[in-house]
């Protein structure tokens, strides 16, 4: 089975909070942990390794915490997959330095690394952005506990 990990869905959840209210807005670490339902050194885990990428913006002092460094138009699941991970890459003879026995010889490496290439570059063709279009911020929980992506209802005036 082809499966993100925890880690990489609790990072693209944690990055659609931040556009909740505004980019420029800081979060504190504990602050997004109780938003996300999720433990506190998990999230830390996730977004120190978000900011080494340069896809959060750290501030300290009494105030501090993490921002988004960037437009989330500019800012694609696949960047924050590999932020997380690391390179993309769904057999062991499409990384770099493989240590695949039959590497050489395999009749389907080429087709792996085609199917490879199509997954990255779907990954990197969706926004953060567009995974943030739904979410409903300060809504109660959904069924697992993180915030709930249905669709909010707009009353008209």
């Amino acid at each position: 089975m082809l499966r993100i990990t925890k880690q990489s869905d609790y990072g693209i959840v944690l990055m659609t909070l931040f556009l909740g209210d505004g980019r420029q807005r800081v979060h504190s670490t504990r602050d997004l942990a109780r938003l996300a339902k999720l433990p506190l050194p998990t999230v830390s885990k996730i977004l120190k390794a978000l900011a080494r990428a340069g896809l959060l913006g750290s501030h300290r002092g009494v105030k501090g915490g993490y921002r988004l460094a960037r437009d989330p138009a500019e800012i694609s699941v696949e960047e924050i997959i590999r932020a997380l991970e690391g390179p993309i890459a769904i057999t062991e003879c499409v990384e770099e330095g493989s240590d695949c026995e039959i590497e050489g010889s395999c009749p389907v490496r080429t087709n792996w690394q085609r199917i490879n290439g199509a997954v990255r570059d779907a990954l990197a063709a969706i926004r953060l952005s567009e995974m943030a279009s739904g979410v409903s911020f300060g809504s109660p929980p959904g069924r697992n506990g993180r915030p709930s992506t249905a669709p909010r209802e707009i009353e008209a005036s």
